[in-house]
Formats: structure tokens, sequence, C-alpha cells
């Protein structure tokens, strides 16, 4: 009997508030109808696109072909977030995209190849609002490629979790900050391929708190090293810009538990060297208002009108200073102010104000 995807998909975003167990919840519908034997789920800034926190499952890919793995997927122009959504496409098969040529990806001739998969579905979690997310399913022989009316499942159900990814983004502000740290900058160093030349105490602290290790069998921690998966992706955004893949800056906002906002920014470490064989420094930083500005009116969905609104309510504008300042009537400051308060869930300005500055 063929597994009414969509209608699961959409009760599983109705039932879970948490991301990371919204997204199990979605794998398990995905495997009901769509055969899979790997996945990559990464979540995104919404401007950037760049990864924050992965959920994977890779067979036969050792950890320390990781970094190869993301910095591959970054150089891969096929098939990528910004290609699929650009296109208008927003999932495919890479057999498909490539007209069943794959060697045309470098992700294939680099990774795919030596794992002996055989094909992988591309698809992207995007709205006007930015882009929320994306997943790989992957799939090895004997599994034939994946079809065309499994890639239209896929776009079914791009709406509802792309809505519900928004969502729980939007979730997380407001949250207490309950978690102390040591002092100190938040730096990593990472070589041209992505590997970790040296890191700062604070920014191995970062990093494990946003990729923590699975648990062993018996549920306590294995002992097994986190891997900076986040460090890993924005250093890969550097380099694919400077192959020309993707222009975005290297940068990326993501949500802690306990600790806040973070905003993860890569560049290239000044030396004689050419800059390609330069060493990468990831910095990872509390976010800064403008940072929390922004992902909180993408994340509650606010109009271009409505997050100038918010932007004046955060300089400590009132509502006739507002009204002359947009040239617009104080009635409607007054009307968009509610919007905004609306969809923020805030009870007044006071509230809003606490929620978006922390």
């Amino acid at each position: 009997m063929r597994v009414d995807l969509a209608a699961s998909v959409e009760r599983s975003c109705a039932r879970h508030t948490d991301v990371k167990r919204l997204r199990l919840a979605i794998l398990d519908d995905l495997a009901a109808a769509i055969p899979f034997a790997g996945h990559v789920w990464v979540l995104t800034d919404p401007v950037t696109g760049v990864g924050t926190i992965p959920l994977a499952t890779v067979p036969g890919l050792p950890l320390s072909r990781i970094p190869d793995l993301i910095r591959s997927r970054y150089l891969t122009p096929v098939n990528r977030w910004n290609e699929l959504i650009g296109s208008k496409r927003f999932a495919d098969g890479l057999r498909h995209a490539t007209h069943d040529e794959p060697s045309r990806s470098r992700l294939w001739r680099e990774i795919l190849a030596d794992l002996r998969a055989g094909d992988v579905a591309s698809v992207v979690f995007a709205d006007r609002f930015g882009c929320w997310g994306w997943l790989d399913l992957w799939r090895f022989p004997p599994a034939p490629p994946f079809a065309d009316d499994e890639i239209l499942r896929l776009l079914a159900i791009r709406p509802a979790v792309t809505t519900a990814l928004r969502a729980g983004q939007a979730r997380n502000f407001g949250r207490p900050r309950t978690a102390g740290e040591g002092t100190g900058p938040a730096v990593v160093i990472l070589d041209h391929d992505l590997h970790v030349r040296g890191q700062t105490a604070r920014a191995g602290h970062r990093l494990y708190r946003l990729n923590p290790p699975d648990p062993g069998s018996d549920g306590r921690p294995s002992g097994v090293a986190a891997i900076p998966a986040a460090a890993y992706n924005v250093a890969a955004q550097l380099i694919a810009r400077e192959h020309g893949i993707d222009d975005a800056p290297a940068r990326s906002r993501v949500y802690l538990d306990d600790l806040g906002w973070l905003t993860l920014e890569a560049d290239r470490m000044t030396a004689d060297e050419t800059a390609t064989a330069r060493d990468i420094a990831v910095s990872i930083e509390e976010s800064g208002l403008a940072d929390r500005r922004e992902m909180f009116s993408r994340a509650v969905g606010l109009t271009h009108r409505e997050d100038e609104v918010l932007g004046l309510l955060l300089a400590g504008r009132d509502t006739r200073a507002m009204a002359l300042e947009l040239v617009v009537s104080e009635y409607t400051v007054v009307d968009h102010v509610k919007a905004v308060l609306a969809k923020a869930g805030c009870p007044g300005r006071q509230a809003l104000l606490a929620t978006v500055a922390g």
C-alpha cells in the first residue's frame, strides 16, 4: 500500500516542536515511503544558506573523511542548495541533474564514487524568508536511482517542513540563557582541507555543544570527540566563495541551548603564502543585535515594513517618531506594531524588545 507521505509529514510537523526530534520523525516518515540508506540533513542560516547543525548517517564514510565530504559538497554546483533555489526546482536527483553522468559532480568524483553510492536526492527547504535547511538522501546499489515520482513526493512535503523548521527557529527567541562559560575568544584554526590545527578552549566547548557525539549503547557519553561540523561548514563556504561557487558570506547564525544565538564567521589568516595556502580562522561569538533582529524578523515572518518598524522600536522610537520617519500616519504605525506583536507572540512592546535583544 502506498504511504501517504505528505499526511505523515504534516502530522510529524504538528507533533514535534523540537527541531532535532522533528527531523528524526520526518526521516522515519520518508523511510516508509522513499527507500534510502543514508542521509545528510543540515539546518542553515536563512540568509547565507551555510550549514549549522547537521543530522547525518553516511554508510562507509570514515570520520576522518567528514571534512572532505563537507568541502566537496560546498564546492559542487550540481544540486547545491543555492542552485536548486535559483532554478526554482527545489529538489532533484543527482543522476537526473547530470543526465546520468554523475562524474560531472565533484561530490561524486571525490566522495560518492569511493563509497560506491548509486544516487543522491536533494531537497532544499526555503521560502520567501530564507533557506532553513537542505536534505540529501543517499542510495546504494542494487537500489535504483531516485525516480521522478519520488522527487515529486519530496517536493510535496517541502512547504510543511520549511514552515516547521522556520517556526522552530522562532521558538528559540525568548528562551533564557542559563549556562556559564569561561572567558576568552572562541576561535578554531583549520587548514585548507578543513583539518583542525588548533582551537581555543571556549571554541572547543561551543563546538562540542553544537554537535555533541551520539551517546553509547548505555546512554552515557561515548568518549568519541565531537565533530566541529559548524566550523567545517562556514570554512567550506569561504572556499566556495573563493572558487566562485556562491557569493554568500562565510558566516552563519545558530542557536545553542542555554547560551543563546551565536555567529560563526570564517576568514583566511594573514601570511606570506598565497590565499588558498593560508589557514582558515573561524570565530564563534555571541550574536549582536543586528544579527538577532535579522534572524527574528525572518523566523517570525515579518514583512519589509514590519521589519522597519521593529528596527525603529529597537532604536527607542515612539509611535509619533516612527510615523514621521516612515511618512505614514500614527494609526498605520500602531497597526504595524500590532502585526509585529501578533507574529512574535508578545503581549507588548517591552516584551518584544526583551525577546529580540535577549
